[in-house]
This record gives structure tokens, C-alpha cells and sequence, in this order.
């Protein structure tokens, strides 16, 4: 057994029942050991949390922008070892996982100098010799809850705002990945981080995530994940009158019109489809194909995946990872069937693949002849798989990309600026993409979107504001 890797309560690195953490890639290969915190360790992580918020709250932006800048410095310094570790323990493609890595940097550097932008207004009362001060404050102990595809970056953007803007943190990872989570952790708690102002509780959701959700002294909470845990951390959350931020996944459209560029189309496709494995919430798993172009596309995605190299995700040439575990591979090819049985066309793979390395390789599957209706159509499927459905002109593609529970990512290919200025304006989505890929976003702009995807304000550059402090009004009788 590898040296076990603890919880971070309190400032101190807290033992517990060890949990191997397993590389897709390969399965006989334990990435390291990893304490699963109990429901006592993650309510004396609240305890802690809550007690260092006082002094930390009132800390000076000097000392925030300090630490977050050491430890953006540390996480770039450390790319190569730390892009392995995220392949390694989520099956990413070695270059993905060094990208991720250089991305969470960045995001800790953007939050260093927030933190000496922290701003307000004096502003004239209507009331004759009254000022008004409007200033922002740390809404208090903040639960962090993040989801196993991005185990880097997700963290990391909701780490660097919290702690920038004076709040302490209860974090839970989740339970797939902790590798990366206790990483970033160790850097930070290192960088000189007071005791208690974060925490670290590794462990099931279903026992950690469950504590954070029921206890009053969490002032608010920001969720990653799927929409049926979404929905139980709302309910939670509005029974404790704090608040919350809800980041549930998307059912995102790339619509395809007769004038687009056809190379630039078929790019966008493949890589918003199916890199990382299609387990991104702005994949591009509905592709929405106009007439005059469909059969040339199809045939041009069908040879472009032939190409595609599925193997380990430290392979020199891989381009496309395992799935992350055994239940997601099952759900895929759940959903490859049920295509199958709806009545869509199979055009390219959905099959399993053996390679030099046990691992849960699956190759990308692309379907065609799908309608809107389908479950594959409208249900988030979390893989290498997405449908081709045909349309008829640009009104019914921009029907159909809306036609959806979901609302987080929308993108078009085309060379018409007239389709493509009525798309941004109308696509109902809280991103959009003209002629690029609909996974692929910068670190510093909101991020987010609406229906069923996302709740609360976004995540992501100067709008996390709005998430991680709340406001005050000041009234001062000169």
C-alpha cells in the first residue's frame, strides 16, 4: 500500500479508511491511497471552517493575493507532474491533463489580482448631508462540491474566488478523483493559508456531501454535477436559507448550415463530441445537420474517427482516453442502445475496445437518422456518443438546438454573418460559439448557463463576485 493520503481538518491532515484511486487507463494500476472522511470529520471541517472565518474574513488583500499567486506559481511550476497525476487518475489524454493543469493556474493567478481589485462606491444619499457607501463582503463558510471530469480546473475555480474574496472553504471532491483535489489542497494549505480556512473531506456524497447539506453553519454552497443531486442540494439549501450555485450539465447543440465551412464544421464536431471522451458538460452531443450538407458531413466526421487513436491516456498519440469507470461505461452503451432501439442509425463504433492496458475503452459513437425526441436527443449521455439530426433550413435548426431541457452551451457553423448575429442573439443558452467547438471556454469570463444547466450567478472571472460575497449599504450623517 502507498503512503495514505489524509483530509485536511483544522490544518491538519486527518487519517481515515483508506480508498485506492484507480486509473481508468489501467486498472491494475492504483494511482495512491486516500482517506475517506465520516460524517464526525466533515462536521469538525464545518466547525473549523466557521471559526477561522472571523479573522480571515478581515484579512488584508495583500495576504489573499500572496497566497493565491504562490500557489498559481507552484500549480505551473509542477505542470507536467500534475497533468500526469489528472490523466492518470481520470483518463484524460496527457496533453488534456497538462492543459487543465496550466488552466487552473491561470485561474489562480486571475483571483491574485482580484484580490487587490476589490472595489465599492461612494455614492450621494438624496438625503442632504448623508453619504452612501456600497462595499462587498465574504458570505461566510462556503461548501464547495466538484464532479470528476475536470478534477483541476472545476476546483480550482471555485477555490480561488472563495478564498479571494475572504471566505473559508469546506470542500468535497469527488469521490473518483481525489488525486488532484488533495494536490491543489497541499499547495495552497503550504502557500500559508491560516488553519481552517480550508478544508479538505474526501469520501462519498452520500455521507460528506450529505453533512455539508444539512448542516446551518455552511452560509452557501456551489454544486457541480448531475441534476438529480442538483436538485437535492436546492432543497437543502433553501431549507437553510443559504446560498446556492448549481452547474447540472447540458444537452449542447452544434447546428450545421449548407454555407458552412465543411473542414471547420467537422473540427468543431469531433472536438466538442468526443475529446476527453465526450465527458464534458458542453459537449456537442446534438449535431444538427441542414440538408444540402448532411451526407458530406457525415461521411467527413465517419473518416475522421476511423483516425481517431483510443488507447491509454499516457500514450504518446492518443487522442481520445478510456471512460472514467465501469458505471459510466455501462451508461454509454445503455444509451447506445437505446438509440439503437429508438430507431437511429449506428453510422460509426459504440464498441468496446481492448488494448495493451485493462482500461474502460470505448470507441465514439456516432449515430444518424435521430430525431429531437429521442432519449439520446434530449437526455445527457456523459460520453463519446452524439446524433446527427437532420433539418431542413436554419429556422428549424434553431428550433430544434433550443428544443431542450438543458441551456449551458449553443454553437453554429456557417459564413453567414446574417445566421450567425440572429444565432448569438437567439439561441437559448448561456454560452455561444460561432464556428467553434461548444466544450472550449476562457478562464476569465462568465461561465454558465440557463434552463435546466445552470442556477445562480455564473462562475468564472470578475462575475464570481456575485456569487462569493454579498453586498452592503452603507449610510454615514456626515
Amino acid at each position: 500500500m502507498s503512503e495514505l493520503h489524509g483530509n485536511l481538518i483544522d490544518g491538519e491532515w486527518v487519517k481515515g479508511d483508506a480508498v485506492p484511486n484507480i486509473n481508468p487507463s489501467d486498472t491494475n494500476d492504483v494511482v495512491g491511497d486516500y482517506a475517506r472522511a465520516t460524517k464526525a470529520d466533515a462536521l469538525a471541517a464545518i466547525a473549523a471552517a466557521k471559526a477561522a472565518f472571523p479573522k480571515w474574513s478581515r484579512s488584508g488583500p495583500l495576504e489573499r493575493h500572496a497566497v493565491l499567486r504562490k500557489a498559481s506559481d507552484e500549480i505551473l511550476a509542477r505542470k507536467d507532474e500534475l497533468g500526469r497525476l489528472l490523466s492518470r487518475e481520470e483518463g484524460k489524454t496527457l496533453a488534456e491533463g497538462v492543459g487543465e493543469t496550466i488552466r487552473a493556474a491561470q485561474i489562480f493567478d486571475f483571483f491574485a489580482g482580484e484580490a487587490l481589485r476589490l472595489a465599492g462606491e461612494i455614492l450621494p444619499s438624496v438625503r442632504p448631508g448623508v453619504g452612501v457607501e456600497i462595499t462587498r463582503e465574504a458570505v461566510g463558510v462556503v461548501g464547495i462540491i466538484t464532479p470528476w471530469n475536470f478534477p483541476i480546473a472545476i476546483p480550482a475555480w471555485k477555490l480561488a474566488p472563495a478564498l479571494c474574496y475572504g471566505n473559508t472553504v469546506v470542500f468535497k471532491p469527488a469521490d473518483l478523483v481525489p488525486g488532484c483535489s488533495w494536490a491543489i489542497v497541499d499547495i495552497l494549505h503550504r502557500a500559508g493559508l491560516p488553519k481552517g480556512v480550508l478544508n479538505l473531506v474526501m469520501g462519498k456524497g452520500s455521507v460528506v456531501g450529505q453533512a455539508m447539506l444539512d448542516s446551518a453553519d455552511i452560509n452557501a454552497v456551489t454544486f457541480t454535477g448531475s441534476v438529480g443531486t442538483g436538485k437535492r442540494v436546492a432543497a437543502a439549501s433553501i431549507e437553510h436559507n443559504r446560498k446556492f450555485q448549481l452547474e447540472m450539465g447540458g444537452k449542447n447543440p452544434l447546428v450545421v448550415l449548407d454555407d458552412a465551412d465543411l473542414a471547420i464544421a467537422v473540427d468543431c464536431a469531433v472536438n466538442g463530441a468526443f475529446f476527453s471522451t465526450g465527458q464534458r458538460c458542453t459537449a456537442s452531443s446534438r449535431l444538427i445537420v441542414q440538408d444540402g450538407i448532411q451526407d458530406k458531413f457525415v461521411a467527413a466526421v465517419t473518416e475522421k474517427l476511423k483516425n481517431l487513436v483510443v488507447d491509454n491516456a499516457l500514450k504518446a498519440g492518443t487522442q481520445i482516453g478510456p471512460v472514467v469507470d465501469q458505471n459510466q461505461l455501462d451508461q454509454d452503451e445503455k444509451y447506445i442502445a437505446i438509440g439503437r432501439d429508438e430507431g437511429a442509425k449506428l453510422a460509426f463504433g459504440g464498441e468496446r475496445l481492448n488494448r495493451e492496458t485493462p482500461g474502460f475503452y470505448l470507441q465514439p459513437a456516432l449515430f444518424t437518422e435521430a430525431t429531437n425526441a429521442m432519449r439520446i436527443s434530449q437526455e445527457e449521455i456523459f460520453g463519446p456518443v452524439a446524433s446527427v439530426i437532420r433539418v431542413k433550413d436554419y429556422e428549424e435548426a434553431l428550433h430544434v438546438a433550443n428544443d431542450t431541457p438543458f441551456g449551458l452551451s449553443s454553437g453554429i457553423c456557417t459564413t453567414s454573418l446574417k445566421h450567425a448575429t440572429h444565432f448569438k442573439r437567439n439561441a437559448e443558452a448561456g454560452m455561444v460559439m460561432v464556428n467553434l467547438a461548444t466544450a472550449g471556454v476562457d478562464f476569465h469570463v462568465p461561465f454558465g448557463g440557463r434552463k435546466g444547466s445552470s442556477h445562480g450567478p455564473r462562475e468564472q472571472g470578475r462575475y464570481a463576485a456575485e456569487f462569493y460575497t454579498t453586498v452592503k449599504t452603507a449610510y454615514t450623517l456626515a
